[in-house]
C-alpha cells in the first residue's frame, strides 16, 4: 500500500509535458485545482475529466501507474464520501437505523469523490514530470515578487521541494520498518481501531529516528558544499519560456474559462 503512494516521485521519460517549463506546471496545476472547487455540475466534472486523462496520455506516464496512487487514499475518500452520504440534510432516499441517506448527499458525495480523486491526480501529475530542482527552481520564480517585502523566497521554495521529495523516500523507508517488526512478530492487522493506532507505536518511533538522521546528513551535505541560499546564486539552466509553454498557458486557461462557462449556462437551464 505504501508503494502505492506516487506523489513526491518523479518518473522519467520524455514527453512534452516533461519538457514544460515547470512555471507552467505549477500554475496549471493551481487553475486545475480552482477549477475543481468551480465546478457546480457533473458536466463540469466530465470536462475536467477528460481535460485529465488528455494531460496522462499526453505525459506518457502509464495510466496503471497513475490510478495505483490512488489506493493509499482509499481510507480518506470512504471517510469523506460517508460523511456527506450520512450527514448531509434533504430529500430521504433511504434509512438505516438511525442514519439517513439523502439525494442531496447522494450528489454531494459523489462531487467530492470525484473532486478529491482529480485533485491528487493533478498533483502528481505535476511532481512525476517535474524533477525536484526544476519544481524548487519554479517556485521560487513563482514566488520572486515577495522578496521586496523580506520574504525567504528561496528557503521557503528549498523547503516545499525537499518535504515533497522526501515522501517516497520515507514512505520507503517505512515500508522496511515495517517488514522488519512483521518478521520479529508485530502485527499490525489485527484488532479494532485503537489496537491498530496502538500498534503503530513501534513503527513511528524508528520512523522519526530515520527522517531526522536523513535531515541531519542532508544538513550536513549542504554545508558542507558551502550551501548559503539564494543570495547572488547562479543556476546552471536557468528557466526560459518557450512557444510550448506559451499555448499551454493558453489551453489552461481556455479550459478553466470553459469550465466556468459551461458550469453557468447548465445552470441556468
Amino acid at each position: 500500500m505504501l508503494r502505492d503512494i506516487t506523489l513526491g516521485q518523479y518518473y522519467q521519460t520524455d514527453s512534452i509535458i516533461h519538457r514544460l517549463d515547470s512555471r507552467v506546471k505549477i500554475m496549471a496545476t493551481m487553475l486545475f485545482i480552482i477549477s475543481l472547487f468551480m465546478v457546480k455540475n457533473f458536466i463540469g466534472y466530465i470536462a475536467a475529466g477528460l481535460f485529465l486523462v488528455a494531460i496522462i496520455r499526453i505525459s506518457h506516464v502509464p495510466f496503471k501507474f497513475m490510478i495505483k496512487g490512488m489506493k493509499a487514499i482509499l481510507f480518506l475518500l470512504i471517510i469523506t464520501v460517508g460523511f456527506n452520504l450520512f450527514l448531509t440534510p434533504g430529500e430521504p432516499l433511504i434509512t438505516l437505523w438511525k442514519l439517513t441517506i439523502t439525494r442531496e448527499g447522494v450528489v454531494l458525495a459523489v462531487s467530492m469523490a470525484i473532486r478529491l480523486s482529480f485533485l491528487i491526480i493533478g498533483s502528481s501529475i505535476m511532481t512525476l514530470t517535474t524533477t525536484p530542482n526544476n519544481l524548487t527552481d519554479g517556485m521560487e520564480a513563482l514566488l520572486n515578487p515577495l522578496k521586496k517585502i523580506k520574504v525567504p523566497v528561496h528557503e521557503i521554495a528549498m523547503m516545499m521541494s525537499i518535504a515533497l521529495r522526501f515522501i517516497p523516500i520515507l514512505l520507503e523507508e517505512t515500508d522496511k520498518i515495517m517488514k522488519a517488526q512483521i518478521a520479529r512478530g508485530a502485527d499490525f492487522e489485527s484488532g479494532n481501531l485503537i489496537r491498530k493506532a496502538k500498534n503503530l507505536v513501534p513503527l513511528l518511533v524508528p520512523l522519526f529516528i530515520s527522517a531526522f538522521r536523513r535531515a541531519n546528513d542532508l544538513a550536513m551535505a549542504m554545508e558542507a558544499r558551502c550551501y548559503r541560499g539564494g543570495e547572488n546564486r547562479t543556476k546552471m539552466k536557468p528557466l526560459k519560456y518557450y512557444k510550448r509553454d506559451y499555448l499551454a498557458y493558453v489551453i489552461t486557461f481556455a479550459y478553466l474559462a470553459f469550465v466556468i462557462s459551461v458550469g453557468r449556462v447548465f445552470l441556468k437551464i
